[in-house]
């Protein structure tokens, strides 16, 4: 890893209200650990945990001149690996990392390594945009469930962070409506697919018409795409670093937000 420069405190004292918060945040024994494993000295072990982690973390970057065991420290609590089966929480700790980081020019990635990016100078900035955006998509009457994801934290550093997880929900609601499990283009296909039997098991329309079939497939196609464009970041990592305008953001969330009302009035069919 290059040179990176030293995190100024106040940054360097949010990230261990992160990692040091009392409810979501690490155990004593898990602090004690992880600085053992990255070769970062423990000088307060007795104190509060963020207190005690931002001392270690600080006087290990004032030795180094740089803040790359800091970043080594937050790769290792944040190793993908390590939060299997608890996704939410993983996303959730990442954003709130990558608000204070953003401060510092640096995006902490769902593959858990760090990129560069250009830092923000003050919160207002990213409230301010996840503010415009959440105005102009509730004067479009967007779903609510779109909505939802039109927080600070999604928006701090550009707008494809809100899109990704607004797509999620698309599919979180396919397995909520039909008791699947799957998810991506299998689960749409399984979900939404005529099949054989001409019978999905949920419905946007009556079927009973070759245009009323064509709209059903249709529909399924949609959301397939846009699960490909922007849920698929193994296939489309490089989408992961799309320079997504506010403009870009308004429009797939508009077109999420459709697909939300259509899935909500949909008939369940009684395919087991």
């Amino acid at each position: 890893m290059a040179v990176i420069p030293p995190i100024r405190d106040t940054a360097l004292q949010a990230i261990c209200d992160v990692l040091g918060d009392t409810d979501t945040g690490l155990t004593g024994g898990e602090i004690g650990r992880y600085l053992n494993q990255t070769g970062i000295a423990d000088p307060i072990p007795q104190m509060t945990k963020r207190h005690r982690l931002f001392q270690a973390l600080k006087e290990r970057q004032d030795q180094d001149r740089s803040a790359n065991h800091v970043l080594r420290f937050i790769s290792v609590v944040m190793d993908p690996v390590k939060h299997i089966g608890n996704k939410d929480y993983f996303d959730r700790e990442r954003h709130k990392l990558n608000l204070a980081l953003s401060f510092c020019g640096i995006h902490l990635t769902e593959q858990g390594t760090f990129k560069r990016v250009d830092a923000a100078t003050t919160l207002s900035d990213a409230e301010q945009r996840a503010g415009t955006l959440r105005k102009a998509l509730q004067e479009r009457k967007v779903h609510p469930d779109v909505l939802a994801f039109c927080r600070a934290e999604l928006v701090a550093d550009d707008y494809f962070h809100a899109v990704f997880e607004a797509t999620k929900s698309v599919a979180e609601k396919l397995r909520v409506r039909t008791g699947l499990t799957g998810d991506g283009a299998p689960l749409v296909d399984e979900a939404l697919s005529l099949g054989k039997a001409g019978h999905p098991r949920l419905a946007f329309n009556s079927l009973q018409s070759e245009s009323e079939r064509s709209e059903q497939s249709g529909l399924a196609n949609l959301i397939k795409g846009v699960f490909g464009a922007f849920r698929n970041t193994t296939g489309h990592a490089p989408r992961i670093h799309w320079n997504v305008t506010e403009q870009d953001a308004l429009d797939v969330l508009t077109t999420l937000s459709l697909i939300h009302r259509r899935l909500d009035a949909a008939t369940r069919t009684h395919i087991p």
